[in-house]
């Protein structure tokens, strides 16, 4: 599913192969949603309208359409979408896209 479908159960880090801030990001996000949400890691150059849209500005987290945060973890925008899912979901998933 593309993330533009503002999916609710996952989400999104746009990045970028050789990424060095993209990977710190990844780590630190990871135990913050690790059974709540699923991470969908988005390679920009995938997708001529990401590179476009993104360019140098990765790492960019988004939830449901909105930007929570980039470059760097705002673990209180991520704390705020985690207490604001519907019940307790368990999710287990970690989505790539190719070539990343």
């Amino acid at each position: 599913m593309l993330p533009e479908s503002h999916d609710r159960s996952r989400i999104c880090v746009y990045t970028r192969p050789g990424c060095h801030l993209c990977e710190l990001l990844i780590d630190e996000l990871l135990p913050l949603i690790r059974g709540r949400l699923d991470l969908e890691v988005l390679n920009i150059d995938t997708r001529p309208d990401w590179t476009e849209k993104y360019g140098m500005r990765i790492p960019v987290v988004e939830y449901a359409g909105q930007t929570l945060c980039q470059y760097h973890l705002d673990a209180a925008a991520i704390r705020s979408v985690l207490r604001n899912l519907p019940g307790s979901q368990a999710r287990r998933n970690v989505y790539t896209s190719p070539r990343l």
